[in-house]
C-alpha cells in the first residue's frame, strides 16, 4: 500500500492541511473505505482510522464492499453448446455471495470498533470498478481508501503484461 501523508490525505479530499473537517464549517468529511476479503483492504482502512478520521474528528467512514451479480448466466459444457444454470444454483450462489458479504463487512466494522470510530457499512452490486466509483459519486465522497493487491514490483508488472 502507498503511504500518503494526512496532509496529502486533506488534499486530495479538497480542504487545506489542518482545516476544520470537511473544510468548511458544519461540513464533514466524508470518507469511502471499499473493502474485500483482503488483508491489504483491512490494513489500508486501519490506516485511514489513524491517519486521516482520526485527525478529523467529524469526518464520517462508510465500509463499502462489492460482491458480484448472482444472475442467471451461461457457462460451455463439452459437446453441449451452452447450457444455463438452474435458478436454484444461482439462489445458491447468492446465498454465497451475501453471506460473503455479510463476513467481510463484519471484518471491516470490527477494525473500526477496535480504532474506536464509527462507521456505517454499504454492500453494492456489480464489477468492482464501477460500482466503487458510482458509490463514491452517489455518497458524495470526499476520499476514497482502497488497498493495494499486495503485488511487488515485478509481479505487477508481470501481471499487466498478460
Amino acid at each position: 500500500m502507498e503511504e500518503v501523508s494526512a496532509e496529502a490525505a486533506a488534499m486530495a479530499s479538497g480542504m487545506a492541511p489542518g482545516a476544520g473537517a470537511g473544510g468548511a464549517e458544519g461540513a464533514t468529511m466524508k470518507v469511502v473505505a471499499a473493502v474485500d476479503a483482503s488483508e491489504e483492504s483491512l490494513h489500508a482502512l486501519s490506516w485511514a482510522l489513524d491517519n486521516v478520521v482520526r485527525p478529523h474528528p467529524g469526518a464520517s467512514v462508510v465500509v463499502v464492499h462489492v460482491q458480484h451479480h448472482a444472475d442467471h448466466f451461461a457457462y460451455p459444457v463439452a459437446g453441449h453448446g451452452l447450457q444455463y444454470v438452474p435458478p436454484t444454483a444461482v439462489d445458491s450462489v447468492r446465498k454465497t455471495h451475501e453471506e460473503n458479504s455479510r463476513r467481510v463487512v463484519s471484518a471491516a466494522l470490527d477494525v473500526c470498533r477496535q480504532k474506536q470510530a464509527s462507521a456505517t457499512a454499504a454492500v453494492v452490486e456489480g464489477d468492482a470498478k464501477e460500482a466503487i466509483c458510482r458509490a463514491v459519486e452517489d455518497m458524495h465522497a470526499d476520499l476514497l481508501v482502497l488497498g493495494s493487491r499486495g503485488l511487488g514490483m515485478i509481479k505487477r508488472y508481470v501481471v499487466r503484461a498478460n
